[in-house]
């Protein structure tokens, strides 16, 4: 497939692949591994609920055993960057999810380079629900039910999800408003493990001396998937700077508006047309690579590779 002009950032390296993986007509879970593959990275695929999801490790860790659940690092804290690799059917997912796949790619070569230890990268499919589907249909909730019996329940799980556009980092609070009302039992040390991730998150961008940090509800993701299975997970997203202030500001004036977001129930054009601009383009023919902000995605791997440097 012939890259388009001014693209010329996916002509090699990490996203050399990119634009064969939002073709109409892709392969995504075959692009992919044969991408890891080419690039060398130490990769392993574990297949649960018929989902396959991909998970690459450190250089010399063992992945042999990956498919029987014994797992490098279990019964340790490693951080773990999670993006889901499959789209809605008619949309390129050009910026849901690919560019986050491409991105922790990049990442993952960067922190084998660096002799980083400690950490996991995982692909997962099906985040993208059918009509008619629960939370409990996702592949990152079928996946991490089995967490606990692969000893990597203690893993500190970071979601990357539509970090292709813009430069102001959000950092979902979506799962604290489905816990506010919560009774579901270990909800206490869920919310006290998503409150440390957060701030771990939040130190990490003020390390990096990032201009534009949101706390702000975001709209699903896999991170409600393991919240379901009963693990904490951090979403994080990335607006253009100018969506970012006029969301905070409608967040201020419409504080319900988060519920909004979060049930998805965009009822009214009114409340379409205050949704940003980029989330507008999403699970559409719209999401194509024309949005993207590609002077922007040094910046987003740079902070999936400082998150896991203690």
């Amino acid at each position: 497939m012939k890259i388009p002009i001014k693209s010329h950032w996916a002509e090699k390296g990490p996203y050399e692949h990119y634009f064969d993986f939002i073709a109409a007509d892709a392969d995504r879970y075959a692009i992919l591994t044969s991408h890891i593959k080419t690039l060398k990275l130490n990769s392993a695929v574990i297949t649960a609920a018929g989902n396959r999801h991909i998970f690459i490790f450190p250089p010399h860790h063992k992945t042999s055993g990956c498919a029987d659940g014994i797992f490098p690092f279990m019964d340790r804290s490693p951080y773990l960057l999670a993006a889901h690799y499959d789209r809605v059917s008619g949309s390129p997912g050009a910026n849901d999810n690919s560019i986050a796949v491409f991105q922790l790619l990049n990442a993952a070569l960067i922190l084998a380079e660096r002799g980083v230890d400690q950490w996991i990268i995982l692909f997962t499919d099906k985040e993208e629900l059918k009509a008619g589907e629960s939370y409990e249909d996702q592949g990152s909730y079928t996946l991490a039910s089995n967490f606990k019996s692969w000893g990597i329940e203690k893993a500190k799980i970071y979601n990357f999800d539509v970090c292709g556009c813009g430069n102001s980092f959000i950092f979902s609070t979506t799962t604290d408003h489905i816990l506010k009302n919560s009774d579901r039992p270990n909800i206490q040390n869920v919310r006290e493990n998503i409150i440390k991730l957060r701030d771990h998150a939040l130190d990490t961008a003020q390390n990096m001396q990032l201009e534009k940090v949101l706390l702000a509800p975001t709209p699903f993701s896999d991170d409600i998937g393991f919240l379901r299975a009963g693990l904490a997970a951090q979403t994080v997203t990335i607006l253009p700077e100018k969506e970012a202030d006029k969301y905070e500001s409608l967040l201020r004036c419409r504080p319900d508006f988060a519920d909004i977001i979060i049930s998805g129930a965009i009822k009214t054009p009114a409340e379409y047309l205050r949704l940003p601009e980029t989330w507008k383009s999403l699970n559409s023919a719209a999401d194509t690579h024309t949005r993207l902000t590609p002077q922007h995605f040094e910046q987003v791997v740079r902070f999936m590779v400082e998150l896991c440097r203690k």
